[in-house]
C-alpha cells in the first residue's frame, strides 16, 4: 500500500488530533489544509456533542462533523445539524429503568441538538454553568427523542461500569466509552462512528476502501473495523486503547507528537 493515498480523511478528536491541552497544532492544520486544498474531505469523527464544536470549528471550520458518536451529522461551517438519529423514549425509558434497578447509584444526563440536561445529583466535568445546559428529572430527560444518553457512577471501575450497561442495554442500543471513567455513552441502535462515517463518505462518493481513520479510544472501534474491513487505512495513535490497537492497520505517533499529520505526510 505504498502508493495508497485517501480520499477522506477521518480523525477523533479528543486525544488524537487535539493536544492535551484541547489544541490542535500549526504543524497538523497545515497538513490537513494541504490535504482539502487537494479535494480531499476532513471529516471529525468524535463523541462530542454539537455544542462542543464551537472552538475547533475556528481552526477547522469546514465539512461536516460526526458528533455524538455517529448520531448527529453538524455543518461545521454553518455549525447547523444536518442530521441526527436519537434514541426512542421507549428505550430511554426501559433502560434507564432496568439500570437504576440493577445499580441504584446510576445517574443520567442526555444530549440532543445544542442542549444538554443532567439529573441533579449527575456530576458534569466540563459544562458547569455552560449555555445549554440544565438540571431535569429522569422523567423530563426520557419524554423525548435525544442524541445520546450517558451513564455514570462515581464510585465503580469504568470497565466493570461499562460491561453493566452493555448487559442491561442488549441490543435495544449501542454502548461505547471514550473516558477514563465509569460513563456509558449510549446511542441509538446501530448508531457508531462507522454508521455516521459511513453517511458522510458516501455524500462525497467514497467507499471505506479510500477513507484514513485516526483514533486513540474504544468508540473508535467500529469505525476502524469498517475501514478495515473495505481496505482502507485504521490508524491508531501510539498511547491508544488496547482494545483499538487490536483492530488497527497501522499506528502513529501520540497526539503530542502531531501523530495524525505526520502519518498523513508520510503518504
Amino acid at each position: 500500500m505504498s502508493d495508497w493515498r485517501p480520499r477522506l480523511i477521518a480523525s477523533d478528536m479528543d486525544g488524537t488530533l487535539l493536544r492535551w491541552n484541547d489544541t490542535v497544532s500549526d504543524e497538523t492544520v497545515a497538513e490537513l489544509a494541504r490535504w482539502r486544498a487537494e479535494g480531499v474531505p476532513v471529516v471529525l469523527a468524535t463523541g462530542r456533542p454539537p455544542r462542543w464544536m464551537h472552538r475547533i470549528r475556528e481552526v477547522l471550520g469546514h465539512g461536516t462533523a460526526v458528533c455524538c458518536n455517529g448520531a448527529v451529522l453538524l455543518d461545521l461551517e454553518r455549525l447547523e445539524i444536518l442530521d441526527e438519529e436519537p434514541l426512542r423514549p421507549e428505550i430511554l425509558r426501559e433502560v434507564t429503568t432496568e439500570l437504576r434497578r440493577r445499580q441504584p447509584d446510576t445517574w443520567f444526563a442526555v444530549e440532543y441538538g445544542f442542549e444538554f440536561r443532567h439529573e441533579p445529583i449527575y456530576k458534569p466535568r466540563w459544562d458547569v454553568d455552560a449555555p445549554g445546559v440544565a438540571e431535569a428529572t429522569l422523567e423530563e430527560m426520557v419524554a423525548e427523542p435525544v442524541a445520546k444518553l450517558l451513564a455514570r457512577h462515581e464510585d465503580l471501575p469504568r470497565d466493570e461500569f461499562v460491561a453493566l450497561v452493555e448487559d442491561v442495554v442488549g441490543g435495544r442500543a449501542t454502548v461505547t466509552n471514550s473516558s477514563t471513567d465509569a460513563l456509558a455513552e449510549i446511542s441509538a441502535a446501530g448508531v457508531t462512528k462507522a454508521s455516521g462515517l459511513a453517511r458522510v463518505a458516501a455524500r462525497h462518493g467514497v467507499g471505506p476502501e479510500d477513507v484514513v481513520v485516526f483514533g486513540d479510544m474504544p468508540n473508535d472501534i467500529a469505525a476502524f473495523e469498517w475501514v478495515r474491513a473495505g481496505g482502507g487505512r485504521a490508524v491508531a495513535m501510539a498511547h491508544a486503547h488496547p482494545d483499538l490497537m487490536a483492530v488497527a492497520t497501522d499506528v502513529t505517533g501520540t497526539n503530542e507528537d502531531d501523530g495524525v499529520a505526520a502519518f498523513l505526510a508520510s503518504l
